[in-house]
């Protein structure tokens, strides 16, 4: 099979791989299309100590079952593989699971023609959804689950909620259509990057540059970081109001300090968003499928040949696109 192997910082080689073969109790699929994520950004950097080279990354995809049981199903799958046994899969939070391991991480991803994962992990898709639509249901899946845990913490119902989100990435903007679709009564968000804020403003999000704009203190209920770095955690901390929510979603960078002080005084609950659950997962194919997000039109699609320069392209905020989804031949 042809696939996408991440073999050095900065290096991803399109070359031919052997066909993977299923192991007892996992499905045989055939990519269709699967998304570029930020932590395969992060990977390509040589940033994440657990994608160790050679490694095909990826990990938002969707495709058919060819091998296994339920050939010829429609699928997306849930990248982590759980063991259905500790305390958190017990009680439903399987993201959370202790003995848990990842396509595209720990061992080989989507970023080709085939991948091998656990029956347990594929999620039935709605009759007819095409493809590169489904390969966005983990990034949404991300989004769904902050925003849940974000309203589940606010005082405030969300049609009572100014809310913000940082960063303009796929998940920012995901999660800023998925707050209009639930109902927040205003969302604005910050995105430096010029291109990303007019992808943003034609999806039907309002937004602005942070480095022009500084939004004014304590002025939103709920506040999303979907990028995760100092600046990001110090905006964030900074626009929340007294008894708001700042959910931290975004990976960047865990160094640098935050405000403790005025988390403190302003009894903000600061929260830590880790993936998804396979409800989360369910609820996020439904909701791209019935068009409840939108028209999906910023998203591009792309060769799986095309995966290098699509990296490079979106290290350097050379596109538009919020996400670029990658079509095997």
């Amino acid at each position: 099979m042809k696939a996408l192997v991440y073999t050095a910082p900065q290096t991803l080689d399109y070359r031919d791989e052997p066909d993977p073969t299923p192991a007892p109790g996992e499905a045989l699929v055939r990519i269709d299309a699967v998304g570029i994520c930020g932590s395969d950004m992060h990977a390509w950097h040589g940033h994440d100590s657990r994608r160790v080279p050679p490694l095909i990354l990826g990990h938002e995809a969707a495709g058919e079952v060819v091998g296994g049981e339920g050939v010829g199903r429609r699928v997306t799958m849930n990248p982590l593989i759980t063991c259905g046994h500790c305390g958190y899969c017990l009680t439903g939070r399987g993201n959370l699971c202790e003995n848990r391991t990842m396509i595209g991480m720990t061992r080989a991803g989507a970023y080709a023609q085939y991948v091998t994962i656990p029956e347990h992990c594929l999620v039935d898709l709605p009759e007819g959804m095409e493809p590169a639509q489904a390969a966005l249901t983990e990034p949404t899946a991300t989004a769904w689950h902050a925003v849940d845990l974000g309203a589940r913490a606010s005082w405030r119902p969300l049609a009572e909620c100014n809310a913000m989100v940082i960063g303009g990435g796929a998940v920012g903007l995901l999660t800023a259509l998925v707050l209009k679709s639930r109902g927040a009564r205003m969302v604005r968000l910050a995105e430096t990057n010029k291109l990303r804020r007019e992808t943003a403003a034609k999806a039907g999000v309002a937004c602005f540059d942070p480095a022009d704009t500084n939004p004014a203190g304590q002025c939103a209920h709920i506040v999303f970081d979907c990028v995760g770095g100092p600046k990001t955690r110090e905006l964030a901390i900074h626009a929340a109001r007294p008894g708001g929510v700042v959910m931290h979603v975004g990976l960047q960078d865990s160094s640098g300090e935050i405000d403790v002080r005025k988390i403190t005084l302003a009894e903000l609950s600061f929260i830590g968003v880790y993936t998804y659950t396979t409800a989360d997962l369910r609820a996020s194919a439904d909701a791209l499928y019935r068009g409840a997000l939108g028209d999906l039109s910023w998203v591009e699609h792309r060769p799986l040949a095309d995966g290098p320069a699509a990296f490079q392209d979106l290290d350097a905020g050379r596109t538009a696109a919020a996400k670029i989804v990658l079509l095997p031949e």
